[in-house]
């Protein structure tokens, strides 16, 4: 068996034409589109590098090697990698027959330091009234949804988010890759695993949802829903299970909420659709979505209130923050801000009594909009 100190040291000879940039901070993708076309964003854009791997082969060693580090096989007949770097970071590889053009991966990093929803202010990201909105949402157990489209920062968003749970509640986290890095006294990390070559020992996250439910959770957070585990989540929800949190890929709540239907009619569990839209409203309390701007920017655009369904009429919700646009500046930023739309959360006065009051701004923006 070799060490995996030793393992880790070999891994990154393998890697070292992009080594560069898996030590820079400021990187956060690195894309190798084959051995000669390499991409890394920065602060929300791409640019191009000169770095190359020396040969097709170079880089098929590299992630040859990364396969074995992590126990899986990648050749043309598991021709889809998944995987972890050494020092964290999100690898998804694909290599011919599935990509027709050679290999082509995409190296996703995290910083060192967790995302806090302290600096997400300072990067003006959200407002100190939308943050505080959200801890009094989160403390007082309600089930947020965090929604967004690629690389529009979902996950680092939710890790921020999950820094406000309190230091006394239990919380599972359910991961497909582990990326999350809750920091809280009692934390269960679960992540999901593919099978081996013979098809055994695959764990699928609907597996571990299901051992979850028995864990005693006062919290489960699930780093991203992709398909049927949707179904567990929902019905979680709704039994009990309060302060959920997830991310869903998603353009806004309403395509949040439809993306959560259809996932969650891939499962084995047959529901009239009529029941199945009225667990959903009934499930997610709110929508947290954030994008990445024109500019690079990764900025919370929306919280809403999911209010209901009615059938015939679709679901209703209604938005508490949204963002206002003001153009560009000279340099190409976007100006833009997170304001208070008026519209109370129907939860305020369940907050209130609870002790975890929503900030006196919300208030006072509802009086100004009931004096239009």
């Amino acid at each position: 068996m070799i060490p995996e100190k030793m393992f880790a040291q070999t891994l990154r000879e393998f890697f070292s034409p992009i080594g560069p940039f898996l030590d820079d901070e400021t990187v956060s993708e690195i894309m190798i589109n084959g051995p000669d076309t390499i991409f890394v964003e920065r602060g929300g854009k791409l640019e191009t590098t000169n770095a190359r791997f020396s040969s097709p082969d170079a880089l098929y060693a590299a992630l040859r090697n990364l396969a074995q580090y992590v126990g899986r096989h990648f050749d043309e007949h598991n021709p889809v990698l998944e995987a972890r770097l050494p020092d964290g970071s999100r690898v998804e590889a694909v290599m011919p027959p599935a990509a027709p053009e050679g290999p082509s991966v995409a190296i996703r990093r995290f910083a060192k330091n967790t995302l806090t929803v302290e600096r997400l202010i300072q990067f003006q990201s959200m407002t100190l009234e939308a943050a505080q909105t959200i801890q009094s949402l989160v403390l007082g157990k309600q089930n947020i949804i965090i929604a967004g489209g690629t690389a529009s920062g979902k996950t680092s968003l939710l890790n921020a988010i999950s820094g406000l749970i309190s230091e006394g509640d239990r919380i599972v986290v359910i991961e497909d890759a582990r990326e999350l890095q809750l920091q809280k006294p009692h934390v269960v990390p679960l992540e999901a695993q593919p099978p081996d070559p013979k098809g055994r020992g695959r764990v699928t996250i609907r597996d571990l949802f299901k051992a979850t439910l028995r864990m005693r959770p006062d919290r489960i957070v699930v780093g991203e829903i992709r398909g049927g585990e949707a179904i567990d989540l929902i019905q979680a929800m709704t039994s009990g299970h309060g302060g959920c949190m997830t991310t869903v890929h998603a353009n806004h709540a309403l395509d949040t909420l439809h993306r959560l239907e259809t996932m969650a009619l891939m499962s084995d569990v047959e529901m009239p659709l009529i029941a199945l839209r009225a667990q959903v409203s009934s499930a997610i309390d709110f929508v947290v979505h954030t994008s990445r701007l024109s500019d690079g920017s990764r900025c919370v655009t929306q919280i809403a209130e999911i209010t209901g369904y009615e059938p015939g009429g679709g679901y209703s919700f209604v938005d508490i923050f949204t963002r206002d646009y003001q153009g560009k500046d000279a340099d190409g930023k976007v100006l833009s801000e997170l304001v208070a739309t008026g519209a109370l959360p129907g939860c305020h006065e369940y907050l209130q009594r609870q002790g975890y009051p929503l900030p006196r701004s919300l208030y006072e923006a509802h009086a100004r909009r009931a004096r239009q």
